[in-house]
């Protein structure tokens, strides 16, 4: 099974391979995004001081998530090469180091993010009646950073070997779960108290302990193409090191993101209430369209990394031309029928009030003109992140948010007479910009002299010095 598994994706029919690591992701992330429709469903019953406890603390809770789903990445970038290589220790070896260091990582920020929670929410002043929910929520919310940093890596090791499908009855699993512990957790049931919106929080963290220990129990069982042990837990600080150079910039690429999304918050709702309904109302869909984007990408980078480490470039450029044409294809498909039926789309989330209504078909209109060009980038970028090379996407993405977008939407709505279409404006330019950007480098080709691993290498009691001082440079 194991073999099969591995010759599929190293020499199998490509769109077969994609699809068998991309489609089990895409669901996972669906499924990830429940946790947080879950919590909003019963939250919601508790009112609106409930919701807004729970929206005040997800900004700050999503930015620090941004370091562990990095540091994730950078494992399964190693992993999916070293899997490749045909390098059974090494993968075991690079899953423990990356699962120690995340670890850790996480336990700090858990605890200095509990201790400063008080001092957060006052920096975002939060009403007096607000404030004990958020707290709490906040607090726990820290506390679970801890279950949900090791259940990425887990989810990252098995995409890195070839096996997505696994984490997806895990999440499933969790995900149902919680909808049944989050009422009794907020409202209380016989000698379970009533938490409130704090026991929204901890259902959550209830769930997600839940998950790693089966992912540990996956990982120890040795079954699904990796077989840890206690010994490979042993601190290996020179692997750690690159490890976070690599996974590093991957978590300053999603901070930056999320902050760039808060920027352009504070420019739109300067045009009234209706402007910032239409553009959350948009915005929904544009992050459902994203799902299977990311899905795609992720996959990419899975199976590039995998078919480098094999020393196989010839299937890894055709697996990113693909992937590309896929990509591109798949969300100018999704930008057709959005703009099509703009208007229907935006009164599904805001049934009824047409100035909203006409407002977000707008700037759904405006926007999804490029979604094929976002699928391209997004795609191309999973590509260059398979060879190590995480600086580059951190560097793109700090352009498009804070040289193209931000810029162009300040300039157009506060200089010219188009107001807020010119902030809908800057969307469409600065995904197609960066996409150009992005495929001018692909092109360039740089990419295919940049492999993170030797073909020989071997397991010792440290790793052996087979990146570059870089981290990504070739050991050819």
């Amino acid at each position: 099974m194991k073999n099969n598994n591995k010759q599929m994706l190293l020499e199998g029919p490509i769109l077969a391979s994609l699809l068998k690591l991309a489609i089990p992701i895409m669901v996972a992330n669906i499924l990830q995004a429940a946790y947080q429709l879950v919590d909003a469903f019963w939250v919601g019953r508790l009112g609106g001081t409930a919701v807004a406890a729970v929206s005040v603390s997800t900004p700050v809770i999503f930015l620090t998530m941004a370091l562990g789903i990095g540091l994730a990445i950078a494992g399964s970038i190693l992993i999916a090469q070293y899997f490749g290589a045909g390098n059974q220790k090494m993968v075991n070896h690079v899953a423990a180091q990356t699962l120690l260091m995340v670890i850790s990582v996480s336990v700090v920020l858990a605890i200095i993010g509990y201790l400063l929670s008080p001092l957060f929410l006052k920096a975002l002043g939060v009403a007096p009646n607000v404030y004990d929910g958020a707290l709490g929520f906040m607090q726990i919310s820290f506390i679970g950073l801890v279950f949900n940093f090791s259940f990425m890596v887990f989810q990252s090791v098995m995409r890195g070997v070839g096996r997505a499908v696994l984490p997806v009855f895990i999440v499933l699993g969790t995900v149902i779960l919680n909808f049944a512990l989050d009422p009794l957790f907020i409202f209380g049931w016989h000698f379970i108290p009533a938490l409130g919106v704090k026991g929204a929080a901890m259902a959550t963290v209830s769930t997600q302990s839940l998950a790693l220990i089966i992912g540990f129990v996956i990982l120890f069982r040795g079954k699904h193409d990796i077989h840890l042990h206690i010994a490979d837990f042993k601190p290996d600080l020179v692997h750690i090191k690159r490890a976070f150079k690599i996974g590093f910039p991957s978590s300053i690429e999603q901070s930056m993101r999320a902050i760039g999304m808060t920027a352009m918050t504070f420019l739109i709702v300067h045009f009234g209430t209706n402007t910032v309904a239409a553009y959350g109302a948009g915005s929904n869909l544009i992050q459902l369209i994203m799902i299977p984007a990311l899905g795609l990408s992720m996959a990419i980078s899975t199976l590039v990394g995998q078919n480098i480490g094999a020393g196989n470039m010839k299937r890894a450029v055709s697996i990113a031309k693909l992937g590309a044409f896929l990509g591109f294809s798949l969300l100018a498909v999704f930008g057709i029928i959005a703009y099509a039926f703009a208007p229907h789309i935006i009164a599904f989330f805001v049934p009824g009030d047409m100035p909203v209504i006409k407002g977000g078909a707008i700037f759904l209109r405006t926007a999804c003109v490029s979604w094929g060009f976002l699928g391209l980038q997004l795609c191309l970028v999973g590509v260059l992140r398979a060879t190590g090379n995480t600086v580059i996407p951190m560097i793109l993405a700090l352009v498009s948010q804070w040289v193209l977008q931000f810029p162009i939407a300040y300039v157009l709505s506060h200089y010219t007479t188009m107001a807020e279409k010119g902030i809908w404006l800057a969307f469409p330019v600065s995904i197609i910009i960066t996409a150009l950007i992005t495929l001018a480098i692909y092109a360039k080709g740089d990419w295919k002299k940049k492999q993170m691993i030797t073909k020989t290498a071997i397991l010792s009691n440290k790793v052996e010095d087979e990146m570059m001082t870089d981290g990504m440079e070739v050991a050819k």
